[in-house]
């Protein structure tokens, strides 16, 4: 199979496929998006990858990509003008391992207090107070910086804001009053406000064979 231009099947609020379309529009790579219902998967997509979940990325060549952070390491490598990826070893190093904490410890727990009754015996105010403490920490990286490694958004913040968005979606009234993390209410906050965000935000009508190619 052999496409123009690379295909990201995605849903707009998913977290992972908000970080890939993230990506992808501050690396300069030209894809084609495919919007598509989670309650109503394609079998196009479902042939594609056996997760059935997003982002999937479809390159020209054939090749598959079905992993967010993967999709993220592919348009970093064609172009990374805006210095994504930490040139200092170390410091990639603590940015992967600070994103792990959330795809692991902070996921787990946003799960359980945004969608607690589809977890048995989730005590909602145990899981969002278990979040907040992993997002102290990053309040304490943003000591001197609007971003976690500087004065402009990098791998770790563009990876780990989705979360942390839903994490506020999650009790929004409760994030703008109990938080006490003003650093982190500002991080967000610039994410929230960015022309970025809303870049990749706008909303598509989902995918159906023999729709035009639209473009992210």
């Amino acid at each position: 199979m052999s496409n123009k231009n690379p295909i990201l099947f995605s849903f707009r609020r998913c977290p992972y496929a908000m970080r890939a379309r993230i990506a992808i529009k501050l690396c300069k790579q030209t894809c084609e998006i495919r919007e598509i219902s989670l309650r109503s998967k394609s079998e196009e997509f479902l042939n594609l990858s056996q997760k059935g979940t997003v982002p999937v990325l479809l390159l020209p060549n054939g090749k598959i990509i079905d992993e967010s952070l993967d999709i993220i390491n592919w348009a970093i490598s064609i172009n990374d003008p805006f210095k994504l990826k930490s040139d200092d070893d170390k410091l990639y190093k603590e940015d992967l391992e600070l994103i792990k904490v959330f795809d692991g410890d902070f996921k787990f727990h946003l799960d359980r207090y945004k969608y607690s009754s589809r977890y048995e015996n989730a005590n909602r105010e145990k899981h969002r107070n278990k979040a907040q403490a992993i997002l102290a920490e990053i309040n304490t990286l943003l000591l001197e910086n609007n971003w976690i490694r500087g004065d402009h958004p990098t791998l770790p913040d563009i990876s780990i804001l989705p979360f942390v968005r839903q994490y506020r979606i999650a009790d929004t009234e409760w994030f703008d009053r109990h938080l006490e993390l003003p650093r982190v209410e500002n991080w967000l906050n610039d994410f929230l406000n960015s022309k970025l965000l809303s870049q990749v935000m706008l909303k598509y009508k989902v995918w159906e064979q023999g729709d035009p190619e639209i473009i992210l």
